[in-house]
Formats: C-alpha cells, sequence, structure tokens
C-alpha cells in the first residue's frame, strides 16, 4: 500500500524552523512557570536567613517567648547582643575567634594557590616523564575522604621534624596549632585547585606559548607574564571555593586548632554551654556570615567566569 504525502505538507515540513538544543533549553528555562518556581525557592532559601538576622537584633526576652514574625505587628530591636558578642567577656566574646578565623582562612588561601598555579603549568605547558599518571594520581586525590588523613596527619605532625602537636600533655603552642591547620587545609585543596587551574589554563591559546618562546621567553617568564594576568578569573573562582571552605570548617579546626579556635567552633562551644542564649547565637552566627558574603559578592564574576572556563569549545 502506498501512501501519497502532499506536497504542500512536505514544503511545510521542511521549511519549519528547527529549534537547537540550547535554545529550546533557555526558552524553558525562562518560561514564566520557571520563573516562578525560581522566585519561590529564593523565598524559601531566604526566609532562615533573614528570621536569623531579626532575631539577632530582638531582646532577649522577646526572642525566648515569641518567633522572629511578630517583628512585623510589635517591633523592638537593640544591639546589645551585637556589643556582647564582639565587645562583651568570657565565652560569650567572639572578636578573638574572629581573629584567629581570618589568620587561618588567609594563608590557607594563598598556600595552595601559590602551589597549585605552578603545578598547574607544569602539567599544562612543560614535557616530564610520567606528567599523565602524576596528573590522574593528583586528580583521583580528590575522592579521598577527609576523615580518612585526620589519623596519619596527627602522627605526622606529633613526631619529628614537624612536632607541631606535643602527645604528652601540655598545651599546643599557637604557632604548631596554625601551621598544623595551615598545612592541612592547603593538603585538601590542592587537588581541586591544580586540575580546575590545570583546566582553565589548557584553554589558553598555543600560539601564545609558542610565541612567546620564539622571543626567547623561558618557563618562569611565561608564567609570570602571561599565563597568571590570563588566569586571574580561575585562581579568582577557587579563593572564593577555598575562602567559604576554609571559614566554614570545622572538623579541622576541631582536631589541628586547638590553641586558636576559629569561629566555628566558637559558636558550637555557645551553643553546647548556653544553649538557652539565642540572642548570642544568633548575634554570632551571623557576624560569620558576613565577611564571607562580602568576599563572594565582591568576587562574584570571576568566581562564575572561572567556573564556566574550558566548559564551552571555540
Amino acid at each position: 500500500m502506498t501512501t501519497i504525502v502532499p506536497e504542500g505538507a512536505v514544503s511545510a515540513a521542511l521549511d519549519e524552523p528547527r529549534v537547537s538544543a540550547p535554545k529550546a533549553a533557555k526558552q524553558a528555562l525562562t518560561s514564566p512557570w520557571a520563573s516562578l518556581a525560581a522566585v519561590i525557592i529564593a523565598v524559601l532559601w531566604t526566609v532562615p536567613t533573614a528570621g536569623l538576622l531579626i532575631s539577632s537584633f530582638r531582646p532577649e526576652t522577646d526572642v525566648k517567648t515569641t518567633g522572629w514574625w511578630h517583628v512585623f505587628t510589635s517591633p523592638s530591636f537593640t544591639l546589645d547582643n551585637y556589643r556582647q558578642v564582639l565587645s562583651g567577656s568570657g565565652s560569650t566574646n567572639l572578636t578573638p575567634n574572629l581573629i584567629n578565623t581570618i589568620v587561618i582562612t588567609l594563608p590557607a588561601v594563598i598556600i595552595p594557590i601559590f602551589l597549585a598555579t605552578m603545578a598547574a603549568y607544569a602539567f599544562a605547558w612543560m614535557r616530564f616523564p610520567g606528567k599523565d599518571f602524576f596528573f590522574v594520581l593528583v586528580f583521583a586525590l580528590q575522592i579521598v575522604p577527609i576523615q580518612v588523613t585526620l589519623i596519619p596527619l596527627l602522627k605526622l605532625y606529633n613526631h619529628p621534624p614537624f612536632n607541631l602537636i606535643p602527645i604528652h600533655g601540655g598545651e599546643n603552642p599557637p604557632a604548631g596549632g596554625l601551621y598544623s591547620v595551615w598545612l592541612s587545609h592547603s593538603m585538601f585543596a590542592l587537588p581541586l585547585a591544580i586540575f580546575l587551574l590545570h583546566n582553565f589554563m589548557r584553554e589558553i591559546p598555543g600560539e601564545l606559548v609558542e610565541s612567546a618562546r620564539v622571543d626567547g621567553a623561558g618557563h618562569p617568564q611565561i608564567f609570570t607574564r602571561i599565563m597568571l594576568p590570563l588566569m586571574t578569573p580561575a585562581i579568582a573562582a577557587f579563593a572564593v571555593l577555598q575562602f567559604l571552605w576554609v571559614w566554614n570548617d570545622l572538623l579541622v579546626a576541631m582536631i589541628f586548632s586547638q590553641s586558636t579556635p576559629p569561629l566555628t567552633k566558637a559558636l558550637v562551644d555557645m551553643t553546647g554551654t548556653r544553649g538557652q542564649d539565642w540572642p548570642l547565637l544568633t548575634a554570632g552566627a551571623f557576624v560569620s556570615m558576613v565577611i564571607p558574603l562580602i568576599v563572594f559578592i565582591a568576587l562574584q564574576r570571576f568566581f562564575v567566569r572561572g567556573l564556566l572556563a574550558g566548559s564551552v569549545k571555540g
């Protein structure tokens, strides 16, 4: 049996514009229903943070007796919670812990970036025996759980030549606590940093590197004068990730930073010993959120560009 298709139907089908997959996905994500779903998710995500912020400015009696939403019917605000958290006395003063967090975070961000940029350049543009094997090994280290490394690292730090954490009693020296936590965070961050920066560096045109070599530039000149300026988005993206990770870390701080406790450990201690003092907990929690939020907003455009680097060809 032969089916005859009208000529007009064939021409209409051929003339119908074809929608590419990326364009169809964009149309689906920009539909009114998708926008409504995004707004609902954003509201649900923001409400707890807004309640935390409002509670941090409410008096202690109001926080303990009514919910934060009662501020709209009977508004009452105070700065006493923040005064006690930032300039109080005893365990409620979180200013030393805030300073400890800054002292821990900045080197823990700078050290892996310094090492990873050079390692990524070596894997991307230098030739040496076993390069592919070592790069796969570095990539595989990303799947190693941090918990597995804690006991070996403690043994390593407790014995010569490190001796960062004494075994036989006594308080940990401040320098030893800082060195151990810096080394730990740097080791945990290096696999991801090398992988991310390597992928970005491989997207730089090889003709640019060859032209520099023809002009007599060696690897140090190519790395410092060509690669580093072009790698700013990728470095900023990793810096944001590492900063947020170290700032909010609790596990590594509790194991390796007993003598210089950061904000996360101080908040946990406050929760355990002053579990009913919600106003101070809310104020302290919001203090710990402010600086990471500022850093993320300031480097947001670099963060997005760095994460998208190497994902699109052409």
